[in-house]
């Protein structure tokens, strides 16, 4: 704790003068600054984690990140904790069943994708030995820390996003835009888009 510096206390997380975070967290909401504390940007090597944050990002499409934050839980109870294999077995039955689901968002088109992304997931494993190998490929294993000045300074796509997209597609994915995939990678750590004041940016760096 920096002793007599300004603080204030958000949600339980002390906030002093120089923890700054970046300028599209909402400090008035506990799941935003837990989420960008916690979370985004980390480094995500796990695969059945790789494919919450595909199909949360999917679902996302069109909404607010805080929209799918707050029905995070009703997703993982509803798809099957986020297990590719199980999702890749969701039947019409289970669709007709998701859609009467008021936890997620009841997006016909999103809620088909998923068993379509869940097979076109294993059908990554298998050829590459797990997902993040394929993923983390495309930046060598490395994250690409960015260190942006300020959230104008963010795009909303990249060269690599286009390219991983393209990929994505041509496997079969669904869902997966250039827009959509910039926020999956930022959200995974693929990319290290925290900006140059976010205290969050220089601890990932370290």
């Amino acid at each position: 704790m920096a002793y007599g510096r300004p603080q204030e206390v958000v949600h339980g997380r002390i906030m002093t003068a120089e923890k700054k975070r970046c300028g599209w967290v909402d400090l008035a909401s506990d799941l935003y600054v837990a989420y960008h504390d916690d979370e985004w940007g980390v480094p995500v090597r796990d695969d059945r984690t790789l494919f919450e944050f595909l199909l949360l990002e999917g679902a996302q499409a069109g909404l607010s990140w805080i929209t799918i934050l707050r029905k995070r839980e009703a997703y993982r109870a509803a798809f099957a904790e986020f297990d590719p294999e199980r999702v890749a077995r969701f039947t019409r039955r289970d669709e007709a069943r998701l859609l009467e689901n008021p936890g997620i968002v009841r997006n016909r088109l999103k809620v088909g994708s998923a068993a379509i992304n869940a097979k076109a997931f294993l059908g990554v494993q298998e050829e590459f030995g797990s997902f993040a190998d394929w993923l983390w490929g495309h930046v060598d294993g490395r994250p690409l820390r960015t260190r942006r000045a300020s959230l104008a300074d963010v795009p909303a796509t990249t060269a690599l996003s286009d390219l991983v997209a393209k990929r994505l597609k041509k496997r079969g994915f669904k869902f997966v835009g250039s827009t959509i995939v910039y926020a999956y990678l930022q959200a995974v750590g693929v990319v290290d888009d925290h900006e140059v004041a976010c205290f969050r940016g220089g601890e990932l760096g370290r």
